[in-house]
C-alpha cells in the first residue's frame, strides 16, 4: 500500500495495482460497479444457467431495420432540451448526453442542436455555394462539384460558446448534460477552404471571409483569412454519413477550435472582403462582459476544459468500491497534454490516463481508478493543453471576468459525491 495516494472520499491506486486489486475480487467488481451501468433488475429466468428468453427463438431478419437504430435498452440516450430557455424550439438548443457515450466520437443522432432559426430541410439538387468578392474568378458550386473536389476526413470538437453559460454565478444544473452537453465530436468529410479559396483566387488585400447560411435566420459571421486558410473546411459528411439536417445538410462550415456559431451550417455564401461584416448579434450577443464594464469580442477560441462524466449527477456510484473516475478533455488550442483528477476538491491531484487517440482540437477521454470508501467526496478535473495552458478553477475565472458572462465559462467542475453515493453540482467555497 505504499504507493496508493490517499485522497477524500477513498484512494486512488496505480493503475496496475488497481487491476490486480479488482481480478482477485470478482464478487467485489460485480457490486461495486453496478452503479456505472443500468439500474434495471436482472430476470433470474435469463441468468445461467437457465438458457435465456432470445435464444429460444429467431429474432428479426437483416430487412427488419433498413437504417440501424439503437437498441431499445439505451433509449434514453438522447438529447434534452430546456423549455424555459428560450422563447421558442426554433432558436433554441438541446443538450449531448455526455453521460451515457462512449470513447470519443459523438453519434451523429445525438450531436447537440443550437439553432436561430429553426432546422433548415434542404434538397441538395436545389442548393448552391457561392464564393465571390475580393477574388480573381467568383464562383457558384454545386453539391456534386464539391463532391468531385478532393476530399479530407479530420476529427474536430464543436462547442457552443454558451456552454456551461448557466453556471457562471453559481450551480445551477444538476446533471452534466445541461452544464456540458453544448458540444460534441466528429469526424467531417469535406473540402478544405483552403482549396476553395486557392482555386478562386484571392486578391491581395483579402483579410476577412463573410460566412452565410441558408436557413431562415441567414446566419452570417466573419472569420479572419488566416484562420480559413488553415484549417476550415466545407463539410459535406459527418462520422462516415451525410450530414444530419440539424447539423447543416448538405453543406457547412467546420471551423475548428473556434466557438461554434461561427461554424455556419447551411452554407450558401462565402464573400471575401478586407473588412469585417460584424453583426449586431455578434457585436451585442456573442461578447463577455467583464466587471468594469468593458467587453471581451471576438474571443473566438474555446480555451481549454474538462468535465468528469463518471461518477455525476446521472450516474451515481452504488455502495463503497472500486470504480474508474472517466471524463473528457478539449482544446481548441490543440491537443490535450495532461489531465488532473482530485476527490478532495482541489488540494491534492493525480494525472489521470489519456486514452488514445489523443488528437488536436478533439475530445479526449481520461479515466483514472478510485476507490471509494463511502465517505463524501469532491470529484473535480483540470486539463492542460500542449501550449501550457492549465483550465482555470471557477474562482481564479471569475476573479478576472466576474460574473455578468454567460460565454467561455471552461472552469473546473465540480462534484459532491456523497456518502449515499448520489452526486451533486456543487460551487467550491475556496480557492483551490
Amino acid at each position: 500500500m505504499s504507493r496508493e495516494k490517499r485522497e477524500g472520499g477513498g484512494l486512488l491506486l496505480p493503475r496496475r495495482q488497481f487491476v490486480r486489486t479488482v481480478a482477485g475480487s470478482a464478487a467485489m467488481l460485480a457490486g461495486s460497479l453496478a452503479g456505472a451501468g443500468t439500474a434495471r433488475a436482472a430476470n433470474p429466468d435469463n441468468l445461467p444457467p437457465n438458457e435465456p428468453e432470445w435464444a429460444k427463438a429467431l429474432g428479426p431478419g437483416v430487412d427488419a431495420t433498413p437504417y440501424g437504430m439503437p437498441v431499445s435498452y439505451e433509449a434514453h440516450v438522447v438529447r434534452r432540451w430546456v423549455p424555459w430557455l428560450t422563447a421558442s424550439s426554433e432558436s433554441s438548443v438541446n443538450f449531448t448526453p455526455l453521460q451515457d457515450l462512449h470513447g470519443f466520437v459523438t453519434p451523429n443522432g445525438l450531436c447537440f442542436e443550437r439553432h436561430h432559426g429553426g432546422r433548415a430541410e434542404i434538397d441538395p439538387a436545389d442548393h448552391r455555394l457561392i464564393i465571390h468578392g475580393l477574388v480573381e474568378r467568383p464562383i457558384m458550386l454545386t453539391v456534386d462539384d464539391l463532391k468531385r473536389m478532393p476530399s479530407e476526413s479530420h476529427f474536430y470538437f464543436c462547442e457552443c460558446a454558451a456552454n456551461s453559460g448557466m453556471e457562471w454565478r453559481s450551480a445551477q444544473l444538476n446533471s452534466v448534460q445541461f452544464t456540458h452537453g453544448m458540444v460534441h465530436c466528429a469526424q467531417y468529410t469535406g473540402v478544405s477552404l483552403r482549396t476553395l479559396l486557392d482555386y478562386v483566387g484571392l486578391k491581395p488585400n483579402a483579410k476577412w471571409v463573410l460566412a452565410e447560411g441558408a436557413d431562415a435566420a441567414a446566419m452570417t459571421r466573419s472569420i479572419p483569412i488566416e484562420k480559413a486558410l488553415d484549417d476550415c473546411m466545407v463539410a459535406y459528411g459527418q462520422n462516415g454519413e451525410a450530414l444530419r439536417a440539424e447539423q447543416g445538410y448538405p453543406i457547412r462550415l467546420v471551423v475548428p477550435g473556434f466557438e461554434a456559431n461561427m461554424w455556419v451550417k447551411w452554407l450558401r455564401r462565402l464573400e471575401i472582403g478586407d473588412q469585417p461584416w460584424y453583426t449586431r448579434e455578434e457585436t451585442s450577443k456573442y461578447t463577455d462582459l467583464l466587471p468594469d464594464g468593458k467587453a471581451r469580442l471576438f474571443t473566438w477560441v474555446m480555451e481549454a476544459k474538462s468535465v468528469v462524466t463518471f461518477p455525476c449527477p446521472e450516474k451515481p456510484l452504488n455502495g463503497p468500491g472500486y470504480y474508474t473516475i472517466r471524463g473528457l478533455a478539449w482544446s481548441g488550442y490543440g491537443r490535450i497534454k495532461r489531465v488532473d483528477v482530485s476527490v478532495d476538491g482541489g488540494r491534492n491531484w493525480q494525472t489521470a490516463k489519456l486514452v488514445e487517440p489523443v488528437l488536436p482540437k478533439c475530445l479526449t477521454r481520461f479515466e483514472l481508478p478510485w476507490r471509494w470508501n463511502g465517505e463524501g467526496a469532491l470529484v473535480v478535473s483540470r486539463a492542460i493543453d500542449e501550449t501550457g495552458y492549465v483550465q482555470p478553477t471557477m474562482y481564479e475565472l471569475q476573479k478576472v471576468r466576474g460574473v455578468e458572462s454567460i460565454y467561455h465559462n471552461n472552469g473546473q467542475q465540480v462534484w459532491e459525491v456523497k456518502p449515499s453515493g448520489e452526486v451533486e453540482n456543487v460551487r467550491l467555497k475556496y480557492a483551490s
